[in-house]
């Protein structure tokens, strides 16, 4: 191989591990997982985990980054050994997070490379993540408030950089999310277990729903005001097709009849709802003042059908419960005090990563707004 030929490699390898620092900071696992191998590996025995391939690289990826409430992580030039169309180094990091449950901490670490020439380009063939040092006292700072985040949104934005939805301000809730965001959710909605579709409107769900339920079946619908406004639960609670559970359970006495309620909204056939929040992960968000609603979508209807629309679209976890606290629970909470003479609160909180049963659950994410 010649001065120039290795020069070049060179070159290319640390592209590559710049490359993957970025991904990890803006968040994009997709491309992250496209820097390594087809049967690539990535290592990381301290967490632990062990992902194999692109798409358990993504996929894995995405389950650790939903549980951050923020991530920095800074990695150093190492060494570099290349042997024809195989090489291996060394990356060495800095990293600062803290997670959703409070942990934070800062520690010093090293990636021990094995890359490999494809026609693509120089990629990994595995990363192990070695930490050596560690440092759990509970960071002092924080994430930038939502003035901050908008600043830098604006800064982002003018600079043609980050995409919107890595700096997303509860003024945004209200609004749907881009195309590209739109794809990317149903795309991860997808690889997670869930059946996914795009659809343009409340009515086009409207028809959807239709033709998703079997006669005969019993059905349940959420209290939801997407499901208000788009006439859907008008159309199963008044449609001899189906046998409707609420307009039931709402004439029962709470008293002498209570058990066999909750076997009925806990345990139908089809339970159609909406939700708080879709991540842009694949994750659904789901809140209840009572909880009455959760064993249906957590697993106990045969099938559940959501319908989400595109102003619910955020990154992650973290900006799912922002959206929860500043956004959904204020207008529900208006809503509540004028049905029910008192405000709503966030009293379960229930989060499906990923739904293990195939064809179960049925996301129509819609790419207009409505609902809460």
């Amino acid at each position: 191989m010649n001065d120039f030929q290795e020069i070049a490699d060179r070159v290319e390898i640390e592209a590559l591990r710049t490359e993957f620092t970025d991904a990890v900071m803006m968040r994009d696992r997709a491309r992250l997982a496209a820097l390594f191998t087809p049967d690539g590996v990535l290592r990381m025995p301290n967490v632990p985990v062990e992902f194999t391939g692109r798409e358990e690289i993504r996929t894995g990826g995405e389950r650790l980054q939903s549980q951050w409430d923020f991530f920095v992580q800074n990695s150093h030039p190492g060494t570099v050994r290349i042997d024809g169309d195989t090489a291996a180094g060394r990356t060495y990091m800095q990293e600062i997070a803290r997670l959703l449950d409070g942990r934070s901490g800062q520690n010093f670490a090293v990636y021990h490379d094995t890359y490999r020439r494809t026609a693509e380009g120089w990629r990994f063939a595995e990363r192990v993540y070695e930490v050596r040092y560690a440092d759990t006292t509970p960071l002092a700072g924080s994430a930038p408030g939502p003035d901050a985040r908008a600043h830098d949104a604006g800064e982002a934005g003018s600079a043609g950089g980050t995409d919107a939805s890595a700096t997303q301000v509860a003024g945004d809730f209200a609004a749907p999310a881009s195309a590209d965001r739109l794809d990317r959710t149903v795309a991860a909605l997808r690889a997670n277990g869930f059946t996914a579709e795009l659809l343009d409107d409340a009515a086009s769900a409207r028809a959807r729903v239709r033709e998703l339920i079997p006669a005969g079946a019993s059905v349940f619908t959420g209290a939801s005001e997407t499901l208000r406004l788009s006439g859907i639960a008008d159309d199963i609670e008044t449609d001899d097709r189906y046998e409707a559970v609420r307009p039931r359970v709402v004439t029962m006495d709470r008293a002498t009849e209570s058990d066999l309620i909750r076997r009925l909204v806990a345990t139908p056939d089809v339970f159609v709802a909406s939700v708080t929040a879709v991540t842009e992960t694949g994750s659904l968000v789901i809140v209840s003042g009572s909880g009455s609603q959760l064993p249906a979508s957590a697993g106990g209807a045969g099938k559940a059908i959501w319908i989400v629309g595109a102003q619910k679209v955020v990154p992650d976890l973290g900006t799912a419960l922002r959206r929860v606290e500043e956004h959904a629970l204020p207008l529900e909470s208006a809503r509540a005090q004028v049905a029910y003479g008192q405000p709503s609160a966030v009293n379960r909180l229930l989060v499906l990563n990923a739904e293990p049963q195939p064809g179960r659950g049925t996301v129509l994410l819609l790419r207009e707004a409505i609902g809460f």
